[in-house]
């Protein structure tokens, strides 16, 4: 019986694992993004990273939640969407 040779060197193996992890990387970075949403929580308001479940951090005031998320924003260029208390959107902000 034949033995099953080996599609390669070591190092080639490696160096293909190693590929495909960064790719698998890149495609996961992508789906997600850094855009902090200032959305009503109980009796004050609260920024949420979009796709989050949890919250980032709660505040009485939705001036100090835009605050806030304003400044995540600006450290990773994404957008601060503003949510009146209804749930609807108020105001969009960029950063990018």
């Amino acid at each position: 019986m034949p033995k099953n040779k080996p599609s390669g060197s070591w190092t080639d193996i490696l160096s293909e694992l190693v590929e495909v992890f960064l790719k698998s990387i890149r495609q996961g970075q992508r789906g997600r993004s850094w855009h902090q949403h200032v959305v009503p929580y109980g009796d004050g308001w609260a920024v949420r990273r979009e796709g989050n479940k949890r919250i980032t951090s709660k505040h009485r005031r939705q001036d100090t939640a835009i605050n806030k998320a304003k400044r995540l924003a600006s450290k990773y260029k994404a957008d601060v969407i503003i949510h009146r208390r209804d749930g609807t959107i108020r105001d969009r902000i960029n950063y990018d």
